[in-house]
């Protein structure tokens, strides 16, 4: 189960770092990755960037370097690019090449243990890969998770069966799989609802 919080009640602590994964100009690219689902998670993060700025809270900005030359998200691709909204000053930027956000470069957990924090929330692209693979490393290695699911988004994805599951459908079953067991699943209006407020 993921660990409590610091306070009763306190859903993000002022300590919380927000870690905004793969948020890159590649996932743009319909015909490489296909039908998507919720159009509105790119206004989610955004608006959950700007919360996090303007709190003076830690963001932390994940990068995807595919090692596949082919992938609109290597290094040499202008896919490999942010989105202009998550650009700018940040806490921390990671770069990795596998799923998890705790296997890059810097040291995700390392610094975050530094910085004494031990809440993260958890929002980008894909829902049931890198964001879901960063929540279940984080919660095992003793993170309270909290997962941003509707500022996310994923793709449409065929199984070894041949049936297509539908981008909805991975999301629900991330959610059904995180929720209690690695992270808690939340809204962005909950998370910006319970930020803690500059005096």
């Amino acid at each position: 189960m993921t660990p409590d919080s610091g306070a009763p009640g306190e859903l993000v602590p002022a300590a919380t770092a927000l870690i905004v994964i793969d948020v890159q100009v590649g996932f743009r690219d319909a015909a490489h990755w296909g039908r998507r689902n919720n159009p509105d998670s790119e206004q989610n993060i955004q608006r959950l960037t700007q919360a996090w700025r303007a709190a003076e809270m830690p963001m932390v900005v994940v990068r995807h370097a595919s090692t596949d030359p082919g992938s609109p998200l290597h290094p040499a691709q202008e896919g490999h690019q942010l989105e202009e909204y998550v650009e700018g000053a940040t806490a921390l930027e990671v770069v990795k090449s596998v799923n998890s956000s705790f296997h890059g470069e810097p040291d995700l957990d390392a610094w975050l243990q530094a910085e004494g924090i031990t809440t993260i929330v958890v929002c980008g692209i894909t829902t049931n890969h890198c964001c879901e693979t960063t929540a279940r490393v984080g919660g095992n290695l003793g993170h309270r998770v909290l997962f941003a699911l509707d500022a996310t988004h994923t793709f449409d994805r065929t199984g070894p069966d041949g049936r297509v599951l539908t981008a909805d459908e991975l999301a629900l079953a991330t959610a059904t799989n995180l929720h209690g067991e690695f992270a808690t699943v939340v809204s962005t209006r909950d998370l910006l609802e319970a930020i803690p407020r500059l005096s």
